[in-house]
């Protein structure tokens, strides 16, 4: 038995939904369950020519024999989790608690609107923050409230709970990044609820004592979206020049680009209690380590990064990705 959280350490979009795969195929959980905050984060996946998109169902959905939920603190779009259940064609597999709470387009209208939500902070408007305020005032839907959430209605913490009595492998899946953290991150410029290891641990029902890794996922370059402090941001032109344009898998917009920040690494990594971390971006330290499969294989100038990036975090680096396929990637769990 084991379980496993896969949390972002920076401010999100440091390529989680990869790592989330890879590990999926690697450990073969019988379980991928989400937590987080809602369809405000997207998730993307590669797998050869192809790219997903997903903001509702687990970026593990690419691991064909595990069921998928949606834990009991994650916000329910019924019409974007629709869309990616007739997408990816995996309704067979993907379950909802009961209990989560739902986004109604007055929240999206209301998410939209506010001057101080969408210019401010630089929310994505997609309804979280208003619906969390409403689930905290107690006046929203819950899922078992929902007609077309019927079939996908599951009590997910006995699930997932049942599963590890049983001695099977599951895999929790957060959301978003350390830095944007309602609690940790950069307030007011931060979404609208904890992101976590702890959060989303209680997002699943599943107490601490039964977590075995946290993997804090770290960007070799930092990006944001958005409002809010960056401490490392390049100007674009610096950016530019290096050949990093990223946009968000939600929102389109292009994202901010920055250096590596190894005192937010450091503290994201103990609140977040990192048991081991993943690299992305490793390729762009030096492009002359895209899509190598072997650390033995790594650059010096890649490996004096890496060496820089553990020491700042304090736990060890086992796994890289050298590109965006799910298979460009280095597990030193399987090379050592």
């Amino acid at each position: 038995m084991s379980c496993t959280i896969i949390v972002g350490g920076f401010f999100g979009d440091e390529g989680k939904g990869k790592i989330v795969a890879h590990i999926a195929h690697h450990d073969r959980p019988t379980i991928i369950s989400r937590g987080g905050v809602g369809p405000n984060a997207g998730h993307t996946v590669q797998v050869g020519d192809k790219e997903y998109g997903v903001r509702m169902v687990p970026s593990g959905f690419i691991y064909p024999d595990a069921r998928l939920f949606i834990g009991t603190g994650v916000l329910v779009d019924p019409r974007v989790f629709a869309h990616e259940i007739d997408l990816l064609g995996v309704g067979d597999r993907t379950f909802v608690d009961h209990r989560c709470g739902i986004i109604e387009e007055e929240h999206i209208r209301r998410d939209k609107g506010s001057e101080h939500l969408a210019k401010t902070i630089g929310s994505t408007g997609s309804g979280c923050g208003p619906a969390n305020s409403d689930r905290v005032l107690r006046t929203s839907r819950q899922a078992k409230d929902v007609p077309e959430l019927q079939p996908y209605l599951i009590d997910v913490p006995l699930e997932l709970n049942t599963a590890m009595d049983r001695g099977e492998t599951v895999l929790l899946e957060g959301t978003q990044g350390f830095g944007i953290s309602l609690y940790f991150g950069t307030y007011p410029f931060v979404t609208s609820k904890d992101t976590s290891a702890s959060q989303i641990a209680a997002d699943n029902g599943v107490g601490p004592t039964r977590i075995d890794d946290v993997v804090v996922v770290f960007k070799a370059f930092p990006t944001r979206v958005g409002e809010g402090p960056f401490s490392t941001e390049m100007a674009r032109s610096v950016s530019d020049s290096m050949g990093i344009q990223e946009f968000g898998t939600v929102t389109h917009r292009q994202r901010r680009i920055g250096q590596w920040d190894g005192e937010m690494a450091h503290y994201s990594a103990m609140i977040n209690g990192c048991t081991q971390a993943a690299i992305t971006g490793i390729d762009r330290v030096d492009k002359a380590c895209y899509g190598i499969r072997e650390y033995s294989k790594l650059t010096p100038k890649a490996r004096e990064f890496l060496a820089q990036a553990e020491e700042d975090i304090g736990h060890p680096i086992t796994l890289i990705s050298t590109g965006p396929e799910i298979t460009q990637i280095i597990d030193i769990r399987d090379q050592s």
